[in-house]
């Protein structure tokens, strides 16, 4: 691959993570153009990016999963266009995965991630009105899922702190704590308690995680984090005021109870491939007290909720795809979480390594602790967690293929 093909590939992945956050049309057309200047270059170099390995039959297998639910889906309405979100984010994935990065194009793509949320964070508060259902990247939308995109790169901030701190200068290390706490701060504001809680969680996991290397991180975190919960506490901050009044109205999971009653009640008639992607919005209460007429039970207004999502990760997948989507994605979390225990760097390990599992495992315990109680893995926030994924394993495969080269020098 020649020096021109390799800069313009790498050029549009960094402008893909740019505007991810930022505008819809230009974050569409880029993850095509990428996926056409990625098959040309390895056609031209006939290099397609090594030997076939478990986890590209995992994402296959992933991808393959969506297409088999929306092909058989138990509901007729938006399921291929609901697979068509996972084999955007599976194809970049994959594309990211099978690729080899050098340090500086790794910190171009950091550094267009961590960039672009700053300036949609500046243009969601700047866009802020009482109208507005509370703080939004533009393009991400909704403030749960806002808040999900920023907890993963508050990930990716922490680690570059974590990792970089001893090289960089004075004005760099002041740079870098001013941002990693205005995306800390934004987190709070998106008022979400599923992610502060799991924010909080994670810098205290990545600052353990780090002593293997550096001490420093840890009692940093542990900082933060009370900092943070402090400022909640006494400001009476709007995610301490919503859990209040959920408390007051007895309803501390926000009607989740009913809405999750609702998906186990669809996952009960379409048990093996759901109702489809997208297709949760057509459980309305005329279609629920079908399903439930059928199962021999009756429909109590107050044990269910109808809801366009089932807000959660688990239960909106087990809805939506059934054991055959339910099973690919516990294999994809489970062996994210494996490569990350297994491959942990050493202490001596580079810093971009360091950088990149972090940032990976940051993402893990955002989509699978925030998933709980919020639909995780979606649209931009899947492209991203998947996309922190891709760099850590191409940066694992780099690794493992330098080995023989070295043992044989």
């Amino acid at each position: 691959m020649t020096p021109s093909r390799r800069s313009v590939e790498v050029g549009v992945l960094v402008a893909l993570c740019f505007f991810l956050p930022l505008f819809e049309a230009p974050k569409n057309i880029l993850a095509l153009v990428y996926l056409g200047v990625w098959i040309a270059n390895r056609v031209q170099a006939r290099d397609f990016g090594g030997r076939w390995d478990s986890w590209d039959t995992l994402i296959a297998a992933w991808i393959a999963s969506g297409c088999v639910v929306a092909t058989f889906a138990g509901l007729e309405g938006n399921q291929w266009r609901g697979a068509s979100d996972l084999l955007r984010y599976g194809i970049v994935f994959w594309l990211v995965k099978r690729s080899r990065f050098t340090a500086r194009e790794i910190h171009w793509v950091l550094g267009a991630l961590i960039l672009s949320t700053v300036i949609g964070l500046i243009a969601g508060y700047a866009m802020w009105t009482d109208r507005l259902d509370g703080l939004k990247l533009h393009s991400v939308g909704h403030v749960n899922h806002t808040a999900i995109y920023i907890a993963i790169m508050l990930g990716v901030c922490a680690s570059c702190l974590f990792a970089y701190w001893s090289t960089w200068s004075a004005t760099k290390r002041a740079l870098a704590i001013g941002i990693t706490a205005f995306v800390l701060a934004s987190v709070v504001v998106a008022a979400s308690r599923g992610a502060l809680g799991i924010s909080a969680l994670m810098l205290l996991v990545l600052g353990a995680t780090w002593r293997w290397r550096w001490r420093v991180p840890l009692p940093a975190s542990l900082i933060a984090v009370t900092i943070t919960a402090v400022v909640v506490v006494v400001s009476g901050a709007p995610v301490l005021r919503k859990h209040e009044a959920n408390v007051e109205a007895n309803n501390v999971m926000a009607n989740r109870n009913g809405i999750w009653r609702t998906a186990l009640a669809a996952w009960e008639r379409y048990p093996v491939v759901g109702v489809g992607m997208r297709n949760y919005d057509r459980l309305g209460p005329e279609r629920l007290k079908i399903i439930l007429d059928e199962a021999g039970r009756p429909y109590d207004f107050a044990q269910y909720e109808t809801f366009p999502h089932a807000h959660s990760l688990y239960f909106n997948t087990l809805a939506e795809r059934g054991i055959i989507g339910s099973a690919a994605l516990a294999a994809v979390l489970l062996a994210w979480l494996i490569s990350l225990v297994r491959h942990r760097p050493k202490p001596d390990a580079p810093d971009e390594t360091w950088v990149l599992w972090g940032s990976a495992l940051g993402a893990w315990i955002v989509t699978v602790g925030v998933g709980v109680v919020n639909t995780t893995l979606h649209h931009e926030h899947a492209i991203l967690a998947v996309v922190l994924l891709g760099l850590w394993l191409a940066d694992l495969r780099k690794r493992s293929e330098l080995v023989p080269t070295l043992a044989s020098d």
